[in-house]
């Protein structure tokens, strides 16, 4: 069946999380004083935040648990003493500040004019409701999607098949006639795939995958499947 709804994720897949994380951990830094060795924080901090959020899909940690957590750890990692008050203040200003800078990643702006003509675009993200919406504006995205789908409105996060569900009821949508473009492997691509989507993987990492499954190394790679 021809294909007429592309859902797309959002971190990691169109909008540069970690260079814009980057960017808020440098501002809110300064602004809290607290003078810590910030390349070898985010060294560290990338892998750890991504173990929370495995947790925060799986249902294992809150959202407060993750925002706390992750910083937490990352500080006890390099041995950074900091009390737990300044951490919480730390967690709120980076949700805050973190929609402010708006890169993407090469080509997502090309690839979304491309095919806005001939498709219904949709966001199926995992992020918080408070932040992802403001990436979203902020990015000059909001014009190209007809729906944005967050896990905190469904109340279950991909790859739960509920949320696939919802996504293909709230846009009228058939999975037969649905792609997901995703980063992620477990959430993204295996959700959407045991959901009866159609696939496309971003390996921007150049991954060893099936070739099975249909993957780019870029944004505008996209255009050799749609």
């Amino acid at each position: 069946m021809k294909i007429n709804h592309i859902f797309f994720d959002l971190d990691h897949t169109l909008w540069d999380f970690e260079t814009n994380s980057d960017i808020a951990f440098r501002t809110i830094f300064n602004k809290n004083n607290v003078h810590v060795n910030i390349d070898k924080f985010l060294n560290y901090y990338r892998n750890i935040n991504q173990k929370y959020w495995k947790l925060y899909r799986e249902e294992r940690v809150s959202k407060e648990a993750l925002r706390f957590g992750r910083l937490k750890d990352t500080f006890d990692k390099i041995n950074f003493k900091i009390k737990d008050e300044v951490i919480n203040n730390l967690a709120v200003d980076y949700i805050e500040v973190l929609p402010d800078s708006n890169l993407l990643f090469d080509g997502a702006h090309d690839i979304l004019a491309h095919l806005f003509p001939n498709y219904e675009l949709h966001i199926i993200t995992n992020g918080f409701n408070e932040v992802q919406y403001k990436k979203i504006e902020k990015s000059d995205l909001t014009k190209y999607f007809k729906t944005i789908i967050t896990s905190e409105d469904v109340g279950v996060k991909k790859p739960n098949p509920i949320i696939f569900e919802y996504a293909l009821e709230k846009t009228n949508a058939k999975s037969t006639e649905s792609v997901m473009i995703g980063d992620n492997w477990e959430a993204d691509i295996m959700g959407a795939k045991n959901a009866g989507f159609d696939v496309i993987y971003c390996n921007f990492n150049n991954e060893s995958v099936s070739e099975s499954i249909k993957s780019v190394s870029n944004l505008i790679e996209i255009k050799n499947y749609l």
